[in-house]
């Protein structure tokens, strides 16, 4: 069983930006891949980014690529995305999740956060 909490969303300026943390229990952090997903209201989830288990591969999203980063720290149980140049179509809640076969852009995550509200003003 993992739990996942993720934190750092907000309201913020278009341009600027935001670092997302999404904390993980249990000692085997590091034996999944991790991604961030986001939905918008009205709109189904979708992928933003994603990273390996020891963070040497990492995949986004066309429409983040070039300003989101992805990143884990497995001493700290725990996954970062960066976000820069924030849009207003950014705006979404943000939900990190835990896939035990590995990364992935689909949606087939084992475990999910409660996700965290990110607002970018224009």
């Amino acid at each position: 069983q993992v739990q996942l909490v993720e934190s750092g969303g907000g309201l913020v300026q278009a341009g600027g930006s935001l670092r997302l943390s999404c904390a993980a229990s249990g000692r085997t952090f590091s034996s999944y891949g991790m991604g961030w997903f986001r939905q918008a209201p009205g709109r189904e989830r979708e992928f933003v980014a994603t990273i390996s288990r020891s963070g040497a591969i990492t995949f986004y999203a066309d429409s983040v690529k070039g300003r989101f980063t992805i990143s884990r720290d497995n001493a700290k149980n725990t996954v970062y995305l960066q976000m820069n140049s924030l849009k207003p179509e950014d705006t979404a809640v943000y939900y990190c999740g835990a896939r035990s076969a590995g990364y992935s852009p689909a949606s087939d995550y084992n475990y999910w956060g409660q996700g965290t509200q990110v607002t970018v003003s224009s």
